[in-house]
């Protein structure tokens, strides 16, 4: 479904074009489609790459592998790193069906090339629902695996031997006579003919996969060399800001500028769609000129709702039937009839995705040509809607994509609003030097694409001995894909899959199950954020759980696995997680488990956490969390996906979340907008389930647990059921 939502974005922004000359400088002579290997006669024309620069002598194999005379073996990523370990993850996948040795591996991005570098999910160049390494998965060894190929191949034949008898070995080449590192062979094998097929190693005899290695952006980071956008500092470079307007869906009306043209450095003032932009020749004379603004909104369209007022709206429509999501059986007859009802109300705010580097982009507009410069999560759509503003074809604009600080969705924009502003200041200015688009903290939070806010009204009702005789659920909150190029295929019958995931689809056997959603308008624009519908539903459906079974007197855990009885891998992670955690043993005084599992892109978590309540507020002290995520491919970078996805999670069932006053943005910065501290993060234990399953996601899977975790154990110690998010607006007390 995801592929033909992509695909139905980008040809409602700009008609699709092949790429010819991609940004490494290979000409295209011939491509392969599908997930299997593109192979292609590529010719060294030019370098441009945004990490180690292809040089002449660099011998390129397939769109993915090049080999220098250095030894070095280069992996483009068609994928965006934006901290997950993307490149790290398809370079070790080469390296293995390479026989390379890993000191050998270098990561660098590919160009923006849909031909060559799509995501064959999605259909277009692009990263993002947790797709990374399953889409690569066989495409990325047999990649490496016919660069070994004809490394063999080039061997054989200068050293008039059978291919037969030539290993190759943590980079060396040898027939026992003979040998060779990559990069000697490296010119002629690049000539040689590539077969039709490849062969794959079988899983016990891989060397990388499975394994831990480090990660190949590490010594760069922790060095802080520049390779981030906000690093880049171009010749004759300006910078621009852009005064948003404080309400969603105003837009400009009268602009004085004379104050902010009289800031020492401005060079510019110009009004975009959006807002108005200040150009200048730093950041600092760009903010200040922004400052010195004075404008006047046309606020006809603007929202005015304040979060109240929302939250009366979505109350006073949980109360009324919604569109039908799913309908087993006749829940309101089975609840009628019920022993017990739960009647539960749950409200979830709007959240920021916060990254740790703001949105940014440079763009330079030259003869026609224009280069991007950004952290670029689908980089088709990128290229589309920078050549939709600037009158060009898309194969004209050229992507340098860089390491990105951090997205959690916030980059994967389905209308590009940021390539978007500064194509439209380039356009405006109508000058050929490049500008820089800086976005401040501030305007990261108050700049909307939140995770939209949510409410769900649930109704249980409970037989005698406690099990579930009916469950009526119904969800109200906005349309991530309505209203977008993606809701041809991605919003059936008025519903929007991202709404309620988690809940349409629960693994529990659940008897006259019926599911609802209302949607809701609002001038905020509404976006994925770090597991998209999973946010809230996981927590909904986790909680409810708990307290069912709590309600009946059984164990949570027990209960939960009685009802995952067809769902092998949910009650796998289930019992792994508990056990390691030791459920059912004694904690400390003052402390206490919550337990949660749930699936999310094709992954299977859960999680234990301990909690104690200490001035009121919740405190995690531990995270046991089990995660089966097919075959494993580094499991040091899984943990860490998982700790990451946890703090992540953490912080908004915490604190994370964003109000607004006649529709206007209460907060600003991390001073207002909490997220995780250092001294809040728990000890996290993960465990991965072995598996020889294909690779699934997990980016995301690590964040939706952690919340309803930690409720049930806040409940198990208090006594309260939390429904409103987050903790800190909740005063605690252990009972």
């Amino acid at each position: 479904m995801f592929k033909d939502n992509i695909a139905s974005c980008v040809r409602s922004l700009a008609n699709e074009e092949s790429v010819a000359l991609d940004r490494r400088g290979f000409l295209r002579l011939s491509v392969g489609t599908g997930a299997g290997l593109v192979i292609g006669a590529y010719i060294p024309v030019k370098s441009a790459t945004s990490g180690q620069a292809a040089q002449a002598g660099d011998a390129v194999f397939n769109p993915f592998v090049t080999i220098t005379p250095a030894n070095k073996v280069i992996v483009l990523s068609k994928h965006l790193d934006k901290g997950q370990g993307t490149a790290t993850g398809l370079a070790t996948l080469v390296a293995d069906e390479l026989d390379a040795d890993w000191s050998q591996m270098v990561a660098e991005f590919a160009p923006a090339n849909a031909a060559l570098y799509k995501n064959t999910f999605f259909g277009v160049q692009g990263t993002g629902g947790s797709t990374a390494m399953a889409n690569s998965f066989e495409q990325y060894r047999k990649a490496g695996a016919a660069a070994k190929q004809m490394l063999v191949a080039a061997a054989a034949q200068a050293w008039k031997t059978d291919a037969s008898k030539i290993t190759v070995s943590k980079g060396v080449i040898t027939d026992g006579t003979n040998t060779a590192t990559f990069g000697e062979l490296a010119s002629a094998a690049a000539k040689m003919p590539v077969r039709d097929t490849v062969t794959l190693k079988d899983p016990k005899d891989f060397i990388y996969i499975g394994k831990s290695f480090p990660r190949l952006d590490q010594k760069a980071k922790v060095t802080a060399a520049p390779v981030f956008t906000q690093d880049i500092h171009l010749s004759d470079m300006l910078v621009a800001v852009v005064a948003r307007p404080p309400r969603f869906g105003a837009k400009p009306g009268s602009v004085d500028a004379v104050k902010a043209k009289a800031v020492k450095g401005v060079i510019g003032v110009v009004t975009i769609p959006g807002g108005v932009a200040v150009v200048a020749s730093s950041t600092w004379a760009a903010i200040k000129g922004r400052d010195a603004l004075q404008v006047t909104w046309d606020e006809t369209d603007a929202d005015k709702r304040g979060t109240a007022e929302l939250l009366e709206e979505y109350k006073a429509l949980a109360a009324k039937p919604g569109l039908s999501v799913r309908k087993d059986g006749d829940a309101e007859k089975a609840i009628a009839g019920a022993k017990t009802v739960i009647d539960a109300e749950f409200a979830f705010p709007f959240l920021a995705h916060a990254p740790m580097e703001p949105l940014n982009a440079i763009l330079a507009f030259k003869d026609g040509k224009a280069t991007i410069w950004s952290g670029s999560q689908l980089q088709t759509i990128d290229q589309s809607v920078a050549a939709a503003i600037l009158g060009i074809k898309p194969e004209d604009v050229a992507i340098n994509t860089q390491w990105a600080g951090g997205s959690f969705g916030r980059r994967a924009v389905y209308n590009s609003d940021y390539v978007a502003e500064v194509a439209h200041i380039v356009k405006a200015l109508a000058t050929d030097k490049p500008i820089k688009l800086v976005w401040t903290r501030e305007d990261d939070i108050k700049g909307g694409y939140y995770r939209p806010m949510y409410l769900h009204k649930v109704k249980v009702g409970l037989t005698e001995s406690g099990e579930i005789a009916g469950w009526h659920h119904r969800i109200v909150g906005q349309s991530i894909m309505e209203g977008t190029a993606f809701a041809a295929s991605s919003v059936k019958n008025g519903v929007d899959a991202t709404s309620v995931e988690g809940v349409s689809d629960t693994p529990y056997t659940i008897p006259n199950y019926e599911v609802e959603v209302h949607n809701t308008k609002f001038g905020a624009p509404p976006l994925w954020w770090r597991s998209v519908g999973h946010t809230h539903t996981a927590y909904v459906m986790e909680t409810m759980i708990d307290e069912i079974a709590t309600r009946s007197g059984k164990d949570p855990v027990a209960f939960r696995l009685a009802m995952l009885e067809k769902h092998p891998r949910h009650a796998a992670v289930l019992k792994l997680a508990a056990e390691k955690a030791g459920w059912g043993t004694p904690v400390a005084d003052g402390v206490a488990r919550g337990v949660a599992v749930h699936e999310s892109f094709k992954s299977f978590v859960a999680q234990v956490a301990e909690v104690r309540i200490a001035d009121g507020r919740a405190k995690v002290d531990r995270v046991v969390c089990a995660v089966d995520c097919g075959l494993p491919i580094n499991p040091d970078n899984i943990v860490a996906q998982i700790e990451g996805g946890i703090g992540y999670g953490l912080g908004a069932v915490l604190h994370s979340h964003v109000t607004l006053t006649d529709g206007i943005v209460d907060q600003a910065n991390f001073g207002d907008y909490e997220v995780l501290r250092f001294n809040e993060m728990p000890t996290v234990e993960v465990h991965i389930i072995p598996s020889t399953e294909p690779p699934t996601g997990i980016g995301e899977p690590g964040t939706p647990p952690i919340g309803p975790a930690v409720a049930n154990a806040v409940a198990a110690l208090t006594g309260q059921r939390i429904r409103t998010l987050p903790l800190a607006i909740h005063k605690l007390a252990a009972s």
